[in-house]
């Protein structure tokens, strides 16, 4: 009597189971009856939404660490936190060097700007402008779809889309950015995002 009660019941809970619709489990080839009527739903894709998004956060990420550079005295050009860390103005040209690099890998055809070593707080400025002005003359004008290419990328990161390379520049300026807050603050200056 048990074993039968106990076959039962898994045969009842086996076509319990094979009648309940898992999200998911469409017949191939098929996507969810809830995906398909999102994805109809859905506007088209402007084919210059990522691009313009692209340039949009390059542009407002230059207004920043112009505003950053800009925060901190000339004669404070020269400081750093510790010995083992860089300068601020060797920060702000680190920052410009990296972004030059990897925005140039975007389009074999473009020459990023010749930076030099500048020390002076307006000679890293002018840099600073340059690369990220640069990298505005690369990323303007071009469509979504070239973007989405994949093109060799830094070492650490092989081959990659256009767009992961730019959002990888943008992030390491960022990360950057934040290290520099710290400099500023050192030298009792509150940062322009905290402004």
């Amino acid at each position: 009597m048990h074993s039968v009660l106990r076959s039962l019941l898994f045969v009842l809970s086996i076509g319990v189971i094979g009648s309940i619709a898992l999200p998911g489990c469409a017949p191939a080839g098929e996507p969810p009856a809830e995906e398909a009527a999102a994805q109809e739903m859905a506007p088209p894709v402007d084919d210059g939404a990522l691009a313009a998004d692209l340039l949009k956060d390059w542009e407002g990420l230059k207004d920043m660490m112009m505003a950053l550079g800009d925060a901190m005295p000339a004669e404070k050009f020269g400081y750093k936190p510790t010995d083992a860390l860089r300068t601020f103005g060797e920060q702000l040209m680190h920052i410009t060097g990296a972004q030059a690099r990897m925005i140039g890998m975007l389009d074999a055809g473009a020459t990023p700007p010749d930076l030099g070593e500048p020390t002076e707080k307006a000679d890293v400025m002018a840099a600073m402008a340059a690369s990220f002005d640069f990298g505005s003359e690369v990323l303007r004008g071009k469509s979504s779809a070239w973007f989405q290419e994949v093109v060799a990328g830094p070492s650490y990161m092989g081959d990659s889309t256009r767009a992961r390379i730019v959002y990888r520049a943008l992030t390491h300026t960022w990360s950057e950015y934040g290290v520099m807050t710290v400099y500023l603050r050192l030298n009792e200056i509150v940062p322009p995002a905290s402004q």
